[in-house]
């Protein structure tokens, strides 16, 4: 997903009380501030469909809608596909 100002947009997709939420979100943050790209940070448990196609794996880091990983995020990796998407 393309950020209305035409910038990189980060989705972070997780749930309440997971700690590799927290972290993944940790490591979102941090790249966003260093990017500039604008990000935001979805409940897989409050949307169905979000739940039926990610549930099992938060968390979900998409970078313009493309997932670029799950689970455990490294930040390397984001900051090279954000750079990738500019």
């Amino acid at each position: 997903m393309q950020s209305t100002d035409g910038g990189v947009r980060i989705e972070l997709l997780g749930r309440a009380g997971c700690h590799l939420c927290e972290a993944a979100r940790q490591v979102v943050e941090q790249v966003a501030a260093r990017t500039g790209a604008g990000w935001r940070e979805l409940d897989v448990d409050l949307d169905p469909e979000l739940r039926a196609e990610w549930g099992d794996m938060v968390p979900v880091v998409l970078v313009d809608g493309v997932c670029q990983g799950y689970f455990h995020i490294d930040g390397d990796r984001l900051a090279e596909a954000v750079a990738g998407r500019r």
